[in-house]
């Protein structure tokens, strides 16, 4: 007999939930998380598992939506889902909560979350409006600033140089090819690939991504991306840094493909602070992120006229539907378009249209 009974049952719950998941293969950035929001929940009611009511889903809601801590609505649907697998977990007769709690508390766990006290999801998308692909312009902006902050910190005769120069080729690199920020810093020398078709290219015609996005339980998804020749510049950067420039870091056998100083991998963290250090520097607006940049490779790679598969499976999506989320192509681009249909059925586009009214 435990001297404290409920609490011990209510561990040993959650001991339980947490092995469920690492059988699943989830990692451990999943499963502590919502381990961590079952007690959290726990400690907001007051009460143990086999205690919870719907209500008090509803109140834990409420104080999520209060105060100047209000949580994103894609946050408190993850907090809602997290509660609806734990209340599963314990209603499932293969783990005899039921008849455990029934026996010592004379009460049992429930489905406290249900289709009328928990948040939907409504749309595809649930991220920042502010949150948009670079303009063209944007983009030259930032890349002439790139390239002129290595000439000022070459010139100037300060240490920085070579750190200046593998940041502007990173930035160039994940625009080029489309790539999440982990998959960029996790690039190594194997993972620079020809290009059969354009053998001009060299070794720097795709990258292999090894650390792509991975599903829940599974390995990160691998894919090859190639290099369109509307981004050749990339080929250049590219070959410039791996055989004149990363050379001047010493770095031995190291493979990483962007070293640092001390001759490590460049961390995602660090290089999101980078980014925003560069952005504010070239005078961009703040909402404009790294992950901004694949956002724009999409758009920009439509606007083009590459096929919606071609460009899905460039980006490593599932579904074309999520790709189509990161699109957002420009007025000018859809005025072509439309003009383009016009000539096409009426063999001439009206003037309204060409003028833009």
């Amino acid at each position: 007999m435990h001297l404290d009974e409920p609490a011990a049952v209510y561990e040993a719950m959650l001991a339980g939930w947490g092995r469920q998941q690492k059988s699943r293969l989830l990692a451990d950035g999943t499963v502590e998380p919502r381990l961590a929001l079952v007690r959290r929940f726990a400690e907001f009611t007051g009460s143990r598992p086999w205690e919870w009511t719907a209500a008090d889903v509803e109140d834990f809601t409420a104080s999520l939506m209060s105060g100047k801590g209000r949580l994103a609505a894609s946050t408190i649907r993850g907090y809602h889902v997290t509660l609806r697998l734990f209340c599963d977990y314990l209603l499932d007769g293969r783990y005899g909560w039921v008849g455990q709690c029934d026996r010592r508390f004379g009460a049992v766990p429930s489905q406290v979350c249900h289709d009328f006290n928990t948040a939907a999801h409504l749309v595809e998308y649930e991220g920042r409006p502010a949150r948009r692909p670079f303009t063209y312009d944007e983009v030259q902006v930032l890349f002439d600033f790139l390239d002129d902050r290595v000439d000022v910190v070459a010139r100037s005769g300060r240490k920085g140089a070579l750190a200046a120069m593998r940041d502007a080729q990173m930035v160039k690199t994940a625009y080029a090819f489309g790539l999440r920020r982990r998959e960029l810093c996790f690039l190594d020398l194997a993972d620079l690939r020809p290009n059969p078709r354009m053998p001009a290219w060299g070794t720097y015609g795709a990258v292999h991504v090894r650390y792509g996005k991975s599903s829940r339980g599974s390995a990160p998804r691998r894919r090859t991306v190639l290099a369109v020749p509307e981004f050749d510049w990339v080929v250049q950067g590219l070959a410039q840094w791996v055989e004149q420039v990363r050379p001047l870091l010493d770095p031995g056998a190291r493979q990483e493909l962007w070293l640092t100083e001390r001759r490590v991998r460049i961390a995602v963290k660090s290089m999101d602070r980078r980014f925003a250090f560069l952005r504010a520097a070239a005078g961009l607006p703040a909402e404009l992120t790294l992950h901004c940049l694949r956002h724009s490779y999409v758009t920009h790679l439509v606007e083009f006229g590459y096929p919606e598969r071609f460009v899905t499976e460039q980006v490593g999506h599932s579904y074309a539907s999520t790709t189509a989320i990161y699109t957002s192509v420009s007025d000018d681009f859809k005025t072509k378009t439309l003009q383009s249909a016009l000539r096409r059925v009426y063999g001439q586009a009206p003037d309204d249209v060409r003028e833009g009214r």
